[in-house]
């Protein structure tokens, strides 16, 4: 360690500076390269998409048509979607419905055609409009929105998107294939894991439960999420209940005048070294009481 030190400290400034910014960098073996992509056919013509960066996606062979589900990181992960999905059929890529406005789920639009329709809720749209900055990413913002629920249909296939109130944001489309029984969720579900709430996108986690519930009541049997294997109801039971009894004891505590350091403390959450980027799912949840947003 001496001698390392002492070749340090006879370097230049500037050479000492980059030198000691290298030795902090993690090496390419210590960083994660993202899986290769993969494609799974869940059910009739409807395909999830995994690895890549991002999150997972999935698309839609109709008999005209492809369309595709959430879109990616980067430009290079949906060129290779594209590049799988042109394996499976010769179809063009013509639609994309986003099911929120996370930059896992989105930032990948500039891969896609330019011209092609993106489709998502209207509050999912100013949540991307605010982020899409460049004249490139702002040509992709969704030219269709819709509020409550939206039907879309290619040759005899019917696609529902649906919007049962704020969740993981406020803008969180569940895309609904009736026919097939199956519905992708985006980031509404995260197994071994606390759920994500986006509190600065007006996301709420009593939303959450109402949302569950709602996923609980439609006519589904699979279930594709954005970072996650393929679920049924009985995962989503399973989590809802573990999200109403997190909520029910934070309750308690916040009735018995416990402070949010308190409740943290008492769910051993820790705050990480320089920061969290969002709030403990504890957190929200003792927010949201206080806050009444019930």
């Amino acid at each position: 360690m001496f001698h390392t030190l002492n070749l340090i400290f006879r370097l230049s400034p500037a050479l000492m500076i980059a030198t000691i910014v290298a030795a902090q960098q993690p090496s390419s073996q210590q960083r994660q390269a993202p899986s290769p992509i993969s494609v799974q056919n869940v059910k009739g013509s409807i395909y999830q998409v995994k690895g890549g960066s991002g999150a997972n996606t999935g698309f839609f062979v109709t008999a005209t048509e492809v369309i595709v589900i959430d879109a990616k990181m980067s430009e290079d992960a949906a060129r290779q979607v594209l590049a799988e999905i042109k394996k499976e059929t010769p179809n063009p890529v013509r639609r994309i419905l986003l099911t929120h406005s996370d930059g896992d789920h989105v930032n990948g639009l500039v891969g896609y055609p330019p011209g092609i329709e993106v489709i998502a809720h209207e509050n999912t749209r100013e949540h991307i409009a605010k982020a899409f900055e460049s004249p490139q990413q702002r040509a992709y913002l969704p030219s269709m929105t819709f509020t409550e629920k939206l039907i879309l249909r290619s040759g005899d296939a019917r696609i529902d998107l649906l919007y049962f109130g704020p969740a993981h944001t406020n803008g969180d489309a569940v895309i609904y294939f009736p026919a097939e029984r199956v519905a992708f969720i985006g980031d509404l579900m995260f197994l071994g894991r606390d759920p994500l709430i986006h509190r600065a996108k007006n996301g709420t986690s009593f939303g959450l439960v109402n949302v569950l519930q709602a996923l609980l009541g439609l006519d589904a049997e699979t279930y594709i999420s954005g970072h996650n294997e393929l679920m049924s109801k009985k995962e989503i039971e399973v989590f809802l209940k573990s999200v109403t009894e997190k909520q029910t004891k934070i309750r308690s505590m916040v009735n018995e005048g416990k402070t949010l350091d308190e409740v943290k403390k008492a769910f051993n959450i820790e705050t990480p070294t320089g920061g969290s980027r969002w709030p403990s799912f504890v957190e929200v949840i003792y927010l949201d009481i206080k806050e009444k947003k019930e």
